[in-house]
């Protein structure tokens, strides 16, 4: 992955003024456990055939746009397509227009099912809060708890003819969506995640929000897809503060 940088990311480590997302990042790759992160993968990561199969991407440039989805909320095409747009997130994952080849959405999409298939997910976002707790980054006291659902092709021209049978439909607002949800844990204080986990569409946010508290968290924030007056009476007899909208009465 070494080489002569391209005008475009000459132009971009030139420029005067650094975005919030240029700081972010910078941040990140300084302070996230990379080589332990990919320790952990490298078991269950595919290896470059004998019989001169394509060569799989390095697991350091996946496992970035796997966090760059989750940061940014993108899906696989999404990501995709933020890879050819956005110089600070190629860099970031160490990919260079016109040297290297960019991960079309279909490796993006294997990559984070390996991950799920072998409960890694967990393992990654624990090990970086690890981390981060013991440099001093993730302050812990409270956890905002949130739900996004990611689009996936609801099209059956393929060869099984039909839809992705690990994806589902779910209605927010007056709109139905196909395709899956992320549920994410982030700390109050430092704004960073350090819970992470996926189902499809159609799993309620409630459902899986005991997953994204950690044990020790004095406070909960949620919008009113978590209310729930069971779990409001017993944070508040532990002593820790519900701060989860309530349902609409009218």
């Amino acid at each position: 992955m070494e080489g002569q940088l391209s005008f475009a990311s000459l132009d971009f480590a030139g420029k005067k003024k650094r975005t919030k997302r240029d700081v972010f990042l910078a941040e990140m790759t300084a302070v996230v456990p990379w080589a332990a992160l990919e320790a952990l993968i490298e078991p269950h990561y595919p290896k470059a055939g004998s019989n001169g199969g394509r060569r799989p991407f390095p697991i350091a440039v996946m496992l970035r746009i796997y966090c760059l989805q989750q940061w940014y909320n993108l899906s696989d095409p999404g990501a995709e397509e933020a890879l050819y747009d956005i110089q600070s997130m190629r860099a970031f994952c160490h990919l260079e227009l016109g040297r290297d080849s960019i991960p079309d959405e279909t490796t993006i999409l294997n990559f984070r099912h390996l991950l799920e298939t072998h409960a890694l997910t967990k393992a990654v976002f624990e090990a970086v809060a690890d981390d981060l707790e013991t440099r001093g980054v993730l302050l812990r006291g409270g956890t905002i708890v949130d739900a996004t659902l990611i689009a996936a092709s609801p099209s059956t021209k393929n060869a099984a003819g039909q839809r992705d049978p690990e994806m589902r439909s779910a209605k927010k607002g007056n709109q139905w969506h196909f395709g899956m949800k992320a549920h994410i844990g982030v700390d109050a204080k430092s704004g960073l995640v350090h819970t992470a986990g996926v189902t499809n569409g159609s799993v309620h946010d409630a459902t899986v929000m005991d997953r994204l508290i950690r044990d020790d968290d004095t406070a909960v924030y949620g919008d009113k897809g978590y209310a729930s007056g069971a779990k409001k009476r017993a944070a508040e007899a532990a002593g820790v503060l519900w701060a989860v909208k309530e349902k609409d009465t009218g």
